[in-house]
């Protein structure tokens, strides 16, 4: 089959478009015929092996898995033993290894099925920017009706999820970002929508209960500034921090400084699972929540691809599609 391979981890000119075998669906696995896959921070960071700490569970001096990609969305072609939540023919989408590729191996408890009125390459985009944004939102944030929730980075891949997510849940919702997505971001529903290089949103008079910063650029003193005395910052993802930690640097140290102060600031990764997966469908399925797509580019194109997203200021999500996409 055809697949996005690397030997070694660098900047996007390492991958390659290359003849590998099709794998074959392991005990609790499917075997999936990728129709679309999303591209984020987190291909970036599988690809470049940074910060290092993520090799840890990726191979210390090259790529365990040389295939490159995390989401998918497209139909099983292969049931492994044990499996009986999804048969052949049946169109899924979440995550698996190497879905930068025709067909790729998922396990069961990463994946949902599809709602029959969303694309494959809306569906591909959705699993782990759909996935952090609720798990932050509602598991760190903990936010509820009336809420005041500031999103960093609106116009982003986590970004679009947040603002859509945080108003199903029914709270107010500021989103932060650059001048060439203000309109993009009140049409997801925002209330309000900071310009942050003309207006500086910690300056607000009201201040959030919840800030979601999905950027990771101002300091977390700025940030507290804008929280109320009992509010909540949950910084998902910073590109800032040592070659070791990375953005988890940042993260970390608002965790530990926590307790000194009145804020919660808890520390976050998100996971795969299921369940949640199966609530993203439920919210696009019944029209609530839009996955939004910047950019596609084919399955070749991927190191170009990879190269414009780490240019920065992409609007929404990355997709790679290698069926149709629809």
């Amino acid at each position: 089959m055809k697949a996005i391979v690397q030997d070694i981890y660098g900047p996007p000119e390492v991958l390659r478009t290359d003849e590998v075998d099709r794998p074959a669906a392991r005990s609790g696995e499917v075997l999936v015929q990728v129709e679309a896959a999303g591209l984020g921070p987190e291909v970036w960071h599988l690809v470049a092996g940074m910060p290092r700490v993520v090799r840890l569970g990726t191979g210390l001096g090259r790529p365990r898995h040389p295939v490159a990609g995390r989401d998918l969305a497209g139909r099983v072609v292969e049931v492994g033993e044990g499996v009986t939540e999804f048969g052949v023919g049946d169109a899924v989408f979440g995550t698996g290894w190497g879905t930068f590729a025709e067909y790729a191996r998922a396990p069961v408890s990463r994946l949902a099925r599809k709602p029959d009125r969303v694309g494959f390459a809306a569906a591909g985009a959705a699993p782990v920017s759909g996935l952090t944004a609720l798990q932050a939102l509602r598991d760190k944030a903990r936010i509820g009706p009336g809420d005041r929730v500031a999103v960093i980075g609106a116009g982003g891949g986590v970004g679009t999820f947040a603002v859509q997510i945080a108003k199903i849940m029914g709270a107010e919702v500021t989103g932060v970002c650059g001048t060439d997505k203000t309109d993009l971001v009140r049409s997801l529903g925002a209330d309000h929508v900071v310009d942050y290089p003309r207006e500086d949103f910690t300056a607000t008079p009201d201040p959030y209960d919840a800030i979601v910063d999905t950027a990771g650029h101002r300091s977390v003193r700025a940030l507290r500034r804008a929280l109320a005395p009992r509010g909540t910052l949950v910084i998902v993802g910073s590109e800032t921090g040592g070659q070791w930690l990375g953005g988890l640097q940042r993260s970390m140290g608002s965790a530990l400084l926590a307790p000194l102060t009145g804020h919660r600031m808890p520390l976050f990764l998100s996971t795969e699972e299921r369940a949640d997966l199966e609530a993203l469908a439920e919210y696009m399925a019944d029209g609530r929540l839009s996955p939004v797509i910047g950019r596609s580019y084919p399955l070749e194109e991927v190191p170009e691809a990879l190269r414009r997203w780490a240019e920065g200021h992409a609007r929404g999500k990355t997709v790679i599609t290698i069926g149709t996409g629809e």
